[in-house]
């Protein structure tokens, strides 16, 4: 079992920016790839990036690519989504979560562990 939390979400004005974390309980999650979600009022959850185990392969949602960064850092269990040039349409809750199989899923059901989400506002 892989325990998830999610940090760093806030109310920013368009065009800022915003680093979330997501902090693991063990040491799965350093062997496992690492999904972010979003996912805003009345929508589904939508995919936004996953990052391999070592971090040297991402893949991005067209939406943020050029706006936001995932890195990780498997020493400290956590992996990081920088967000810049942040918009209103970006308003959402957003989940990290895990995938042991280390699948590169943009699915939801693609991942086996999810944090309880960090809100973040973006205002115009």
């Amino acid at each position: 079992q892989v325990h998830l939390l999610e940090s760093g979400g806030g109310l920013v004005q368009a065009g800022g920016s915003l680093r979330l974390s997501c902090a693991a309980s063990e040491g799965t999650f350093s062997s496992s790839t690492v999904g972010w979600f979003r996912q805003a009022p009345g929508k589904e959850r939508e995919f936004v990036v996953v990052i391999s185990v070592s971090g040297d392969i991402t893949y991005y949602a067209d939406s943020v690519k050029g706006r936001f960064t995932v890195s990780r850092d498997n020493a400290k269990n956590t992996v990081y989504l920088q967000m810049n040039k942040l918009k209103p349409d970006d308003t959402a809750v957003y989940y990290c979560a895990a995938d042991p199989s280390r699948g590169y899923g943009r699915r939801w059901y693609n991942y086996d562990y999810w944090g309880q989400g960090t809100q973040v506002t973006v205002s115009s």
